[in-house]
């Protein structure tokens, strides 16, 4: 009986053993699924990367925002062209040339000053143009003729003339030698100085007030006509 009793006491202890190793191995096996809760979290940081993705679509939103804006920028500039503002023609934009229209038994000498748009857009041009004409007595700047002047739009490739009148110096003497002639665009500071095709020489002013005269844009006719 004592030999039966110590086998299965054996047979108890094996058997204890073998339960104990299959909890173990059992809580092993849970083990891997808490690992892989573990993991979880890192998974779920995934998703948060996957929502910094999202932010980061956000952002591409907020830069298609940005393009947005940025088109609604052109929009409004192009709204501006929509409603028709066109700017003033500018001295760099004009192709400025002059020639002498003096017609024969005239008393005064004329010359037509052409103002050629090559700028590539129409522009606005209004009233009149500075006038100074350079001397070998000094810079002699011109009045203006009191002609009504309006404001034009002058369009791309298309010319306009105005005309600058001057005593014809008859009295005999050497007079006053003019050497350029200097002309500001209207509402420009910037000027351009060209060769002076009228006469040669002014008869000596008496002091009394400028001899020579500018009329308004669109004074002078096509081709330099008066």
């Amino acid at each position: 009986m004592r030999v039966h009793k110590l086998t299965f006491a054996a047979l108890a202890v094996v058997a204890s053993l073998s339960l104990t190793a299959c909890n173990e191995e059992d809580l092993t096996g849970q083990g891997s699924p808490s690992a892989g809760s573990t993991v979880s979290p890192s998974a779920g940081g995934s998703d948060q990367g996957g929502e910094q993705d999202s932010a980061g679509t956000g952002s591409d939103g907020q830069d298609s925002a940005g393009k947005s804006s940025g088109g609604q920028g052109s929009v409004a500039g192009t709204g501006s062209d929509g409603n028709g503002e066109i700017g003033k023609c500018r001295t760099d934009d004009l192709d400025i040339t002059a020639a002498d229209s003096t017609i024969g038994g005239d008393t005064e000498g004329t010359v037509a000053v052409e103002l050629k748009n090559g700028g590539g857009r129409d522009c606005v041009l209004s009233a009149y143009a500075g006038v100074d004409l350079e001397t070998s007595s000094g810079t002699l700047s011109a009045e203006r003729t009191g002609q009504q002047a309006d404001t034009s739009v002058l369009k791309d490739g298309e010319s306009t003339f105005f005309g600058v009148t001057y005593p014809i110096n008859e009295s005999g003497g050497s007079g006053v030698r003019v050497t350029a002639l200097v002309v500001t665009p209207p509402d420009e500071t910037k000027s351009f100085s060209l060769e002076w095709p009228g006469s040669a020489t002014l008869p000596v002013s008496d002091g009394s007030g400028s001899p020579v005269k500018v009329g308004p844009i669109g004074s002078a006719g096509q081709g330099g006509e008066s």
